[in-house]
Parts: structure tokens; C-alpha cells; sequence
């Protein structure tokens, strides 16, 4: 993938490197808060769209569908286009869909609003990502991915709770905060972002990696360990009664906060690691520890200390899995990154879903505090088709070789 030469090295390159990565961050954290803070809006909205609760719960369903669906489509459609206009674009439609949204006067209304507004949100991530891959240099390029990624992973630690707050006023309040990110989103685009072209590339070059297996593992890896993953989060409020009930009002918070500064760590940890290392390496480890701590959760739930201890590092994992992922898919094919990335933003919605249908099925047939057993299940088949994925890879690498040395 081309790239802008900065001309600058050191630290002060990287000052100049950082500028345009934060708009592109937050518009990630935008994409983010809109996704997952519905979801504790749903009694307002339903009372005053005169709905029932699982009717307002429709609209999260349908804008993590069309975002699923779309991410890939639009994100093909728009490569020919330079990042900045495809982000400027993408962020129109995001603000017209969240302040369609705010002033809708009724549920179907609302309902066609959320899904113009997942329409914008669909290739923000992707592009987004794109840009940062092409503006940085590749020995730094792990880090930029995990700041811009880090906008998407601070929306649930950050983003959710203040939504909710200011939807505690009204749930309309909360559309239009997240209207006004993406409009100050686009305008620090707009003018920090230099224009950045992807080589020109036909569509059989840019479908290409679709038919490497290895493309094709790393995304239903993706896909697995965000099922696992969100069979636990999505839950982990009843998971942890035990642990918050009788203790001070703002417990569940604390555990909530402590998984998601662990996930922000764990984010720019892999950023870091993944321009030193392996990045199958990284993955595997991260893939690993998700497993056990998933495994071990049913032991660490029932106190409010263990809880949040074994919360913070969890959390670390599921960070570290969202970026060494995305890194993985971009060395294999640069040029296709804006495809490829829409396909990882499509599996890890899908598999948040998955993970969500998947936890509330377990609980007819499992103790709450032991969902994390079947998520580790889930974790533990991400990590075997990585780590055959990787062996696979390395013996086709040695059987390459040895020729040469027969000769």
C-alpha cells in the first residue's frame, strides 16, 4: 500500500504522525458509541416510541445487520476513492442517520434512521484503518493501527456509560452528542488527513486474498474469539451479582471500567508488540490467554476483587486480539486492506451477535457464572484454526526452501 512520506523521523515524525491518526480515532469511537450504547437507551426508547422493550431492541439488531452486511460491500465500492473523501463521505451519511434518528417521531421512522446511520458507520472503521496503514511507516504501522483502533475500544469503556448518562435526560440527547463526534470527526479529516490514493489496482487484484485460505481462517479466527468473548460481556453484569450485590452502588462499574482500561492496554500493547514481533505470535498469545481467563472466570466472579482483577486482564486479551487480527490481514494483501478490513469489521459484529444469542441459549442449560466455559470452547477453536493456519503457513515455507538446498 502507498503511502505519505512525512519527511520527519524521531519523535518529532511521530508528533506529525499522530495528528491525523486522532480525528481518524475518533471517528472510530463514534462508530463505536452508536453501536453499543443503544442498548442501554432501550426503556426510554420503547416508552416513548410506545413500543415494546424487545421492539426497541430491533434497532440494535438492525444496525449491527446492515453494519455486518455493508462493511464489506461498501467498502469495495468506495476503494477507489481517496481515504479522506470516502471518510468525509461515509461520516455525511453517519451524522444525517444519528440526526435523523434524534428527530424521528415514530419507531418506523426511527428504525429507517438506524439503518442509514449504520449505512455511514459501515466503512468508517475500514477506511479509517486504510488510511492509517498508508500515512504510516510499516515499521510503526502495528501503533497506528492500535490508536485508531483504540477509538472503537474506548467507546465501550468510555462511550457506553457517558451515553447512557446523557440519554438518563433523554435518549435523543445521546443521538446528537454522537452526531456532533462525527461532525467534529470529519472536519479534523478534513484537515489533517492528506489526500491518500490506494494503488490503482483492478477488482480481480482487490478480490484476490478472498482465495487464500490463510485470509479466510484469520477472519472466522476473528469471528470465534468475539463470540466468545461477547457470550461472557454481554452477561457479565448477572455473572458478577454475586460479586457487586451488597457491596457500594458504583461496583459493576468498577468492573466495567477495569475491563475496558484493559482492553485499551491491551490494544496498544499488541500495536507495540506487533512492530517487534511475529504477529502469529502475538496472536496466539492473545488468543491463548483469552482462552484460560474465559476458562477460569467461573473461579473469579463471586468476589468483587478477584472479579475485577481477572476483568482487567481479560480485557487485555480481547484488545489485543482487534488489532494483531486487522495487522495480520494487511501484510497479507496491502492493497486490498480497505476490503479486508470491511470483511473483519463484518466478523467482528457477526460474532458479537453470535456471541450475545449464544450466552442467553447457555443459561437455559448452565449457571450464569459458568457461561465461560462454552465461550472458552469458542476462544480455544479461534486459537487451534490459528495455530493450524500457522503451521500450515510455515510448512509450505520450508517446502519452498528445500529445493534449493537439493540442488
Amino acid at each position: 500500500m502507498s503511502r505519505i512520506d512525512t519527511g520527519e523521523s524521531g519523535p518529532q515524525g511521530s508528533r506529525h504522525l499522530v495528528r491525523p491518526l486522532l480525528p481518524l480515532a475518533l471517528a472510530t469511537f463514534a462508530v463505536g458509541t452508536d453501536a453499543f450504547v443503544m442498548a442501554g437507551l432501550l426503556p426510554a426508547i420503547a416508552a416513548d416510541l410506545d413500543v415494546s422493550i424487545p421492539a426497541a431492541g430491533q434497532l440494535v439488531t438492525v444496525f449491527a445487520l446492515t453494519l455486518a452486511v455493508a462493511a464489506p460491500v461498501l467498502s469495495w465500492l468506495l476503494s477507489p476513492l481517496d481515504r479522506r473523501k470516502a471518510l468525509q463521505l461515509a461520516l455525511i451519511v453517519f451524522v444525517l442517520g444519528n440526526v435523523a434518528t434524534a428527530l424521528s417521531p415514530n419507531y418506523p421512522i426511527v428504525l429507517s434512521a438506524r439503518i442509514l446511520a449504520a449505512l455511514g458507520a459501515a466503512t468508517i472503521t475500514a477506511s479509517a484503518s486504510s488510511a492509517a496503514v498508508a500515512i504510516t511507516p510499516e515499521e510503526r504501522r502495528g501503533r497506528a493501527m492500535a490508536l485508531v483502533i483504540g477509538g472503537l475500544t474506548l467507546s465501550t469503556a468510555l462511550g457506553m456509560p457517558l451515553g447512557n448518562l446523557i440519554g438518563s435526560v433523554d435518549w435523543r440527547l445521546t443521538l446528537w452528542a454522537v452526531a456532533a463526534l462525527g461532525v467534529v470527526a470529519a472536519i479534523g479529516i478534513s484537515v489533517s488527513l492528506p489526500k491518500v490514493a490506494l494503488p490503482a489496482t483492478s477488482l480481480t487484484a482487490r478480490l484476490a486474498p478472498l482465495r487464500q485460505t490463510k485470509v479466510l481462517i484469520i477472519l472466522v479466527a476473528t469471528l470465534l474469539v468475539m463470540a466468545g468473548h461477547y457470550a461472557v460481556y454481554t452477561y457479565i453484569g448477572a455473572m458478577t451479582a454475586e460479586a457487586t450485590t451488597g457491596s457500594f452502588p458504583q461496583a459493576l462499574t468498577v468492573i466495567l471500567l477495569a475491563w475496558g482500561a484493559g482492553v485499551l492496554a491491551g490494544n496498544f500493547l499488541s500495536g507495540y508488540l506487533v512492530d517487534k514481533l511475529p504477529a502469529l505470535g502475538v496472536s496466539l498469545a492473545a488468543l491463548v490467554g483469552g482462552t484460560v481467563l474465559l476458562a477460569i472466570s467461573p473461579l473469579t466472579v463471586s468476589h468483587l476483587i478477584t472479579a475485577t482483577v481477572w476483568a482487567a486482564i481479560w480485557g487485555a486479551t480481547d484488545g489485543m486480539a482487534s488489532v494483531v487480527q486487522q495487522h495480520r490481514l494487511v501484510t497479507i494483501a496491502p492493497a486490498s486492506a480497505p476490503l479486508l478490513f470491511g470483511l473483519n469489521s463484518s466478523a467482528i459484529y457477526v460474532g458479537v451477535a453470535i456471541g450475545g444469542v449464544l450466552g442467553g441459549l447457555s443459561q437455559d442449560r448452565l449457571s450464569i457464572t459458568l457461561l465461560g466455559v462454552p465461550a472458552a470452547v469458542l476462544a480455544l477453536l479461534a486459537t487451534t484454526v490459528t495455530f493450524a493456519e500457522g503451521r500450515a503457513d510455515n510448512q509450505t515455507k520450508v517446502s519452498a526452501v528445500e529445493p534449493e538446498y537439493s540442488q
